[in-house]
């Protein structure tokens, strides 16, 4: 095949031009920002001056695409290391048990991903990544989309079009527009609102731990995320339901006090901030069924949030995109088989991030007596963690999108969860 066309040089986008271009002469990528030359925040990514979560899995996946993009981006700076080693995971109030779960984690900012990934899929041959250009509509013929419509009255014709443009996607209009029915929609409303401040980091702070997760919980729903950077930094975002925390430095420091561990207190008062705080807010996490459409047109496909925009607080999303890219190696790119391959890739992430937010107060829908169930299960099941590192791997090869949750439901886990007296577990301090 001759040309795709990719829409958005997201995350997304970027990769999925990475494995297109094993199968077309040509690749593609529109954007409508300024892509910046240098690894900076732009405009058209809103989340990235806040933590982002780049689950093992996904670095795994990208560097399938992209060989070698792990080692390039620690040379720059990025951290490596196991994801249970160096890091406090606090889920349901409690601390998970330390040890080591052979998942490599790879912690880096936005800016320097992005624009690392943006200068491999941009070599790649064939390849062109172009910005200021708006797609504006599709072109078709007999009941094929065979290419895009820009602002400016420009036609690009391809032989496939793929939708990464992210939550304002106009797939379901232009679907409308072409005589299709839009997918259906399922939606949660979340009102999940982040603060962040970024901090110079010693390496003594935290004893040298890197990672700090700290989860909601019904009674106090609020979380918190410290991260270890490039040159030498933390950046510390603080999550609410339905409220933020306050941008002034001693009033979100008061915010982590309200959390259910003290750490990111102590790491907020300890620490010397730099630059100004920053606000971030996602009323609600969509899912988009393509897979439930009985007609779709060839020629078009849609990836990334375009399909599925989770509640970022689970750092799912950059994961999730590439391994729908890792999708595109398939021999078969008709629609209907990609959007059912797409679809098994969803359906776990939006099962965990659902069923964690449903228990949250404020966020609408109903807890099934399933549900529940699994929920008071969980709680048993994070207590044992805190005394067993085994559990705590397990729950890390779910988070990380490796294993299902029915996972930590087998009968070993089972067993490991009654013989800890997991219910008699409580908290415990650093």
């Amino acid at each position: 095949m001759d040309h795709a066309v990719v829409i958005g040089a997201s995350m997304s986008g970027l990769l999925s031009a990475a494995a297109l271009h094993r199968r077309f002469a040509r690749v593609t990528v529109l954007d409508r920002d300024t892509l910046p030359d240098a690894d900076a925040h732009r405009k058209g990514v809103g989340q990235s001056r806040h933590a982002h979560g780049l689950l093992a899995r996904g670095r795994e996946v990208m560097e399938e695409l992209l060989p070698g993009i792990t080692a390039e981006l620690v040379a720059r700076g990025a951290l490596h290391g196991d994801m249970q080693e160096r890091a406090r995971h606090v889920h349901a109030g409690f601390r998970l048990a330390r040890g080591t779960c052979g998942l490599a984690g790879l912690l880096v900012g936005r800016p320097l991903l992005e624009g690392q990934v943006r200068r491999r899929t941009s070599a790649l041959p064939g390849v062109r990544v172009l910005s200021e250009r708006t797609v504006t509509g599709l072109l078709t013929e007999q009941g094929r989309v065979t290419g895009v419509r820009l602002a400016d009255g420009e036609a690009i014709p391809a032989d496939l079009v793929m939708d990464a443009s992210g939550r304002g996607s106009r797939t379901p209009s232009w679907l409308g527009e072409l005589g299709y029915e839009p997918p259906l929609e399922e939606r949660v409303e979340i009102d999940v609102r982040y603060a962040t401040w970024e901090f110079l980091r010693r390496h003594d702070h935290l004893g040298g731990d890197q990672v700090v997760i700290i989860g909601p919980t019904p009674e106090t729903p609020r979380a918190g995320v410290a991260l270890a950077l490039e040159d030498d930094r933390w950046i510390v975002t603080l999550v609410g339901y339905g409220e933020g925390a306050p941008l002034d430095l001693p009033g979100f420091a008061a915010y982590a006090a309200t959390l259910t561990v003290p750490d990111m207190h102590e790491l907020i008062t300890t620490a010397e901030p730099i630059g100004p705080p920053r606000a971030y807010r996602t009323p609600t996490a969509v899912r988009r069924r393509y897979e439930r459409l009985s007609r779709f047109p060839e020629g078009l496909l849609v990836t990334g949030d375009a399909v599925c925009a989770f509640n970022p607080l689970y750092g799912q999303g950059m994961t999730v995109a590439a391994m729908e890219a890792g999708a595109l190696l398939d021999p078969d790119l008709s629609s209907r088989p990609f959007f059912r391959r797409i679809a098994g890739i969803v359906d776990t992430p939006w099962e965990i991030t659902v069923g964690g937010d449903l228990r949250l107060p404020g966020v609408q829908g109903d807890l099934t007596p399933k549900m529940r169930l699994v929920h008071a299960y969980l709680d048993r099941f994070h207590a044992a963690a805190a005394h067993d590192p085994e559990l705590t791997r397990r729950f890390l090869r779910v988070t990380n999108l490796y294993d299902p949750p029915p996972a930590l439901m087998s009968p070993a886990a089972l067993l490991r969860v009654l013989r800890s007296g997991g219910q008699r577990a409580v908290p415990v301090p650093a």
